[in-house]
């Protein structure tokens, strides 16, 4: 196996190169990313490396720069101790979320992961509707969810087993584990989830345990960890950025800094997948432009009438199938302002040059 196959070049990445750039520049994958710079890797030492002028000036937009996972095309010189990024090689998968607040835009996290282990805690932390979230962004991505549930020492045995039955009552396809890094119950077991060349990411809001179960699963404290706040059962950020690590035993895994908001950007098939019994249902409704709100002969109503679906995870669905709507429209009208923008700074640049 070539160095490049150990970071997970595979054959679906060699059927989508580019023959120019390759045959003009090498291959790196994105370890880490920075603020104006990157760290790269070509299977042995991490580089520090930044974008070429042509990449950094033709990109219309940041969702086209290189996110932690990426692989590209990039020269080394000096010895290997510095290299140049000219170009992203397709993505397998692409994991994504709409940036806090207002704006109408969203965030990289990581690219060509092949699973997302999703982390809630057994404690306060513990909420449904905010997996069913993590699912979504997950399931659009084309990535294999696995939920781990964390701080299983805090819990009985009966207890544990009521959480995983709800888990398994929205994603029943899921493999679901619990865990503790305190008693290491089950630590091993998560180890032996992850598989020599894949790519896995951690997923979890601040404080359930996913830097402290990357310390474990590598064997020591390489990565800082902050206690949880007692008073709100809050963890404090202490992931800042997405670093690429590799383990001993091949794998690759990216720690995540916990999420203050998830919010949904274009993500009607993660949708469907994530609420599939709802889409099942909806097709079963006598009248074919059936609302679902009030309409005799409603599938999804009479479901939620028996008990065989919550109403809660019908609200939620409804709620993020509107945030899809809104943001597809929105972003949409936004990516065309940005790529009007973009040729606008083309245009002054080159009447600068004349």
């Amino acid at each position: 196996m070539s160095n490049l196959e150990e970071l997970g070049y595979s054959d679906w990445f060699k059927s989508r190169v580019d023959d120019e750039k390759i045959a003009a520049h090498g291959l790196a994958r994105v370890i880490s990313v920075h603020k104006d710079s990157y760290t790269v890797s070509k299977g042995k030492e991490e580089v520090f490396a930044e974008l070429s002028g042509n990449l950094l000036y033709s990109t219309e937009s940041a969702s086209d720069l290189p996110t932690t996972g990426d692989w590209v095309y990039a020269d080394f010189y000096d010895d290997d101790t510095h290299a140049i990024i000219y170009g992203v090689l397709p993505r397998k998968t692409l994991l994504k979320r709409k940036t806090a607040g207002k704006s109408v835009d969203f965030q990289l996290i990581a690219a060509n992961i092949d699973v997302a282990l999703i982390i809630q805690s057994l404690n306060d932390n513990f909420n449904l509707r905010r997996l069913e979230r993590y699912l979504v962004m997950v399931n659009d991505s084309g990535i294999e969810p696995i939920i781990l549930l964390s701080k299983c020492d805090l819990v009985s045995q009966e207890e544990i087993d009521e959480f995983k039955r709800s888990v398994l009552s929205i994603a029943p396809q899921t493999s679901v584990l619990e865990f503790s890094n305190l008693s290491r119950e089950n630590i091993d077991s998560v180890t032996s989830l992850l598989k020599k060349g894949s790519s896995y990411c951690l997923l979890g809001s601040s404080g359930v345990g996913k830097t402290t179960l990357l310390n474990s699963i590598i064997g020591n404290e390489k990565f800082e960890v902050k206690s949880v706040s007692k008073k709100q059962s809050k963890g404090r950020h202490t992931t800042t950025s997405r670093q690429l690590v590799r383990l001993d035993n091949g794998a690759m895994i990216i720690d995540t800094p916990g999420m203050r908001e998830l919010g949904n950007m274009v993500q009607d098939d993660g949708l469907d997948e994530t609420f599939s019994e709802i889409v099942d249902l909806s097709h079963r409704c006598r009248f074919g432009n059936c609302s679902h709100t009030s309409e005799q002969g409603c599938a999804i109503l009479a479901a939620i009438a028996a008990g065989d679906l919550s109403e809660h995870r019908y609200q939620n669905y409804l709620k993020m199938k509107r945030e899809a709507e809104f943001n597809e429209l929105s972003y949409s009208e936004k990516r065309k302002k940005d790529k009007n923008f973009g040729k606008l700074i083309k245009t002054i640049l080159n009447d600068k040059q004349r």
